[in-house]
């Protein structure tokens, strides 16, 4: 096998994939995949079912066929909003921008589902402080770039993804929340924000929409018969 056994939905430059595959049609790729990342994760748990699951595995193609890189999971209905369930970069493709890339990717996923999410709880330390950089990095940049004199929380989330939960820790953890007049206002000078962003962790590659192919994950329900 030179891929992993699912449909490539993302391809960039030729060298970046990501390919979905099913935890249902495909269990024991998955279940492997899943004791892979319990090499790297002290806190994965695999007591879970694997059919309930969609994988999303990164990887990078050379003359020898494609390679992982890393992979995030995401439950196919989850009444919680999670939008991801596990992520992992193997070790020597870290530091590289790729868990990011893989955070962006279910974001990505989410705005094309017209819903915001949010990563399954709890993070360990190390992916907390990665949905931090990254939160922080799209809010930021959006702040920047927003051309009007006033913003909402509600413009933020619907353009990012992210939710009003999430959005609110970053403004406050970046203490650029004010309470005026009745309101939470967001005061910050361009500079102040262009410092944020410089100093916000390394950046990475722009998910190209017209680059991924992709549908949302529907259930069938089959219908009753009425006597």
């Amino acid at each position: 096998m030179t891929h992993p056994p699912g449909n490539e939905i993302y391809r960039h430059d030729d060298k970046l994939s990501i390919w979905e595959v099913d935890g249902e049609k495909e269990p024991i790729y998955c279940e492997n995949l899943c004791l892979i990342s319990k090499c790297f994760l002290d806190h994965k748990y695999l007591g879970a079912e694997i059919s309930p699951f969609l994988f999303y595995i990164l990887t990078e193609f050379d003359n020898n066929g494609y390679h992982i890189v890393g992979y995030f999971s995401k439950e196919k209905m989850s009444d919680k909003g999670y939008n991801l369930s596990c992520i992992l970069v193997l070790p020597f493709y870290q530091k590289k921008g790729y868990g990011k890339f893989l955070i962006a990717f279910s974001y990505e996923l989410t705005l094309i589902e017209e819903k915001t999410g949010t990563p399954e709880v709890p993070l360990s330390d190390l992916g907390f402080r990665s949905y931090l950089s990254y939160w922080t990095q799209v809010i930021v940049k959006y702040l920047l770039e927003y051309k009007k004199d006033e913003i909402s929380v509600k413009e933020i989330s619907e353009h990012t993804g992210i939710t009003f939960e999430d959005i609110y820790k970053v403004l406050e953890r970046l203490n650029i929340l004010r309470y005026n007049q009745g309101q939470h206002r967001i005061f910050a000078e361009k500079k102040f924000l262009e410092n944020i962003y410089a100093n916000s962790g390394e950046k990475f590659q722009k998910i190209i929409r017209d680059k991924l192919h992709w549908v949302p994950y529907v259930t069938t329900i089959p219908k009753t018969s009425q006597n």
